[in-house]
């Protein structure tokens, strides 16, 4: 539906566009802005993600730049001006910097051609991932009234997508383009067993290509990729926890098939772009059927035959429910969470709106003797009321931007001889693109050049900084919290009761549906998916573990030909599925896949390294 969307985009129009994960989105607005004059504002919640799609349109010399918590309030001013004076066609800025008196400013004097919201689902807070802050972007539209909006998500029900079209003011010549939630390559399974981890090497060793097994703990992604390390299938352990440098290598040697499975928390997977993933696990339940279809729907986006795999103990169900409840804080929890944020930081009433500062779980945690489990769930909902925001894992290069001229720069080489050769190093690799606004730089790298070591560059960059001759901002590798709003006195802590309280019952209402999708057996997975995002439809997948049960209990005599002739064929000879289909010619195509599937399942069956199927030996 991309031509579409970009069609009504183009001809003014304000357009919800709900489109799977992989289903590209990003460029329903790239395009339609790159046709026109004017700047375009994308408003997305994920800062991973705007970082991504910033350096991937700078790579096609297309200016865009990014501004979200963790930037120091004058590199936002540099990149607001670059906004308004400069050549950038994309802004990318995180929801809670809309509110920023700064923002609004510049905002007057920008030309802005379209406004894009990502993950348009935070707006309502009937859905899974509400933000409040989000509801500022209708502010936009008070500034400029006649700009087109084009809102997009992957996941929404009829209500929340009915919220996002009032919440954004869309006018009367709106259009809604939806894609079905259907996703016809994959097989959901679900399977409860008392031996997840055996199970799971099992279907690795049947399903081949790369694969992401999701769990809840950093510590379990660690166990998880060892036990299939030791099984001989290569693993590597992913979560917000590892540094950028070892979360990025550990990346790009799965998007490379350097290894072939990622065990990881839901940290992983937002904005990768790999076509081949051919199997997705869950080992521990997700949150909600949202979260699930996002998450299981990172495998075929090369539309060939992929499996979405839930693994399930009864101790899981309670597990959630317990998870869930601890996700819902009281007010007073909230009271003190945030009393414990302003004493850890030392913060006055009334300071820090938009600071961020670098947070320790663990240490805040055993400093205030919270329980850590319990104070993630007080920051996720400090943050829902639009009070703070957490940002797990959070990564930002070190940056240079020069701010005196040339001749001052000039002048100050010349009085102060120690800095000449820094200052040379710097517009030799850097360029005169320091004086416009900021660069990324590597300190390492400087100090190789210059056969220095890199406590000495980092000295000298400060020294600089305090001489007001650059501005020097150091990398960040550790979570961040960003107080959106000014220190609050904890005691009158502004949230709404009531939303809270509607939102507690909402979040278990989203628990207790993706808990029934697990424990049922009868209907179609996929149909049950669709029905739970509002679209009805009496068609079944017929490749879900459903629907592959009842097409054998249909079929129970056709199934049981199919089998005997199979053990008879193999006795005899190996053949590859083609050849023993060909040989066999059944009536029905997916009953035979189903069999052969079965039997391979229960190791009457077995393949050779030429994918060859023969009857398993028995001792």
């Amino acid at each position: 539906m991309q031509e579409e969307i970009i069609q009504a985009v183009l001809e003014g129009k304000d357009v919800l566009a709900l489109l799977p994960t992989g289903g590209g989105k990003s460029i329903c607005f790239q395009v339609p802005a790159l046709l026109q004059d004017g700047l375009c504002i994308v408003v997305t919640p994920l800062i991973a993600l705007m970082k991504d799609q910033v350096e991937q349109l700078k790579k096609r010399e297309i200016v865009a730049v990014a501004i979200h918590s963790g930037m120091s309030r004058y590199a936002i001013d540099v990149l607001l001006n670059n906004c308004i004076y400069g050549q950038v066609k994309f802004l990318y800025v995180s929801p809670e910097r809309l509110q920023t008196e700064i923002f609004r400013e510049r905002l007057k004097q920008m030309k802005i051609s379209l406004i894009a919201v990502d993950e348009a689902h935070c707006i309502s807070q009937w859905g899974y991932d509400f933000r409040p802050p989000y509801l500022k972007i209708a502010a936009l539209r008070e500034v400029h009234p006649h700009t087109p909006v084009v809102a997009l998500t992957a996941t929404a029900t009829r209500q929340v997508r009915d919220d996002i079209m009032e919440k954004l003011l869309f006018r009367n010549s709106s259009t809604v383009f939806q894609k079905s939630f259907a996703r016809e390559n994959i097989s959901f399974v679900v399977r409860k067993t008392e031996h997840k981890e055996k199970k799971l090497v099992e279907i690795l060793q049947k399903v081949n290509g790369s694969a992401i097994v999701y769990v809840r703990s950093r510590k379990v992604t660690q166990e998880i990729a060892g036990i299939l390390v030791k099984r001989g299938i290569h693993s590597l352990y992913y979560h917000a926890g590892l540094t950028f440098d070892e979360r990025a290598s550990r990346q790009d040697d799965w998007i490379q098939n350097k290894a072939r499975v990622m065990v990881a928390t839901n940290a992983f997977g937002m904005g990768i772009d790999k076509p081949d993933v051919r199997l997705v696990v869950h080992l521990d339940l997700p949150e909600n059927i949202e979260s699930y279809y996002q998450e299981a729907g990172r495998a075929g986006r090369d539309g060939l035959r992929s499996y979405a795999v839930v693994l399930y103990q009864d101790a899981d169900v309670t597990n959630l429910q317990l998870k869930v409840e601890q996700s819902q804080p009281s007010i007073e929890y909230l009271k003190s969470i945030y009393q414990g944020l302003a004493n850890y930081y030392q913060l006055a009433l009334g300071s820090s709106e938009g600071e961020s500062y670098n947070f320790d779980l663990q240490d805040f945690a055993e400093r205030f003797q919270f329980h850590p489990i319990e104070v993630y769930g007080g920051l996720k909902k400090l943050e829902e009321e639009g009070l703070i925001q957490f940002n797990e894992s959070y990564y930002s290069p070190s940056q240079v931007h020069i701010i005196t001229d040339h001749s001052r720069l000039y002048e100050f080489q010349v009085a102060h001889a120690r800095y000449d050769a820094i200052i040379k190093m710097l517009l030799r690799l850097y360029g005169g693109e320091m004086f416009s606004g900021f660069v990324r730089i590597s300190e390492a790298y400087l100090a190789k050049a210059m056969k220095t070591s890199q406590k000495e560059i980092i000295s000298v960059l400060q020294q600089l900084a305090e001489r007001s001759i650059l501005v020097y901002e150091p990398s960040k590798d550790k979570p961040q919290v960003t107080f959106v709003l000014p220190r609050q006195d904890a005691a009158q802590l502004p949230v709404n009761r009531i939303r809270l309280e509607e939102r507690k019952a909402l979040l278990l209402a989203k628990m207790k549906a993706m808990i029934d999708y697990v424990i049922s057996s009868h209907r179609c997975r996929m149909q049950m998916m669709q029905a739970y995002f509002d679209e009805d439809t009496d068609d079944t997948c017929g490749i879900c573990d459903s629907c592959v049960e009842k097409r054998k209990q249909d079929n129970m005599h056709d199934f049981e030909e199919i089998r005997e002739e199979i053990i008879t064929i193999l006795a005899r000879q190996m053949l590859t599925v083609e050849q023993l289909e060909e040989r066999i010619a059944p009536r029905h195509h997916e009953l035979f896949v189903d069999v052969v599937r079965e039997m391979v399942d229960e190791a009457i069956l077995v393949y050779d390294v030429n994918w060859r199927l023969g009857l398993a030996r028995t001792n």
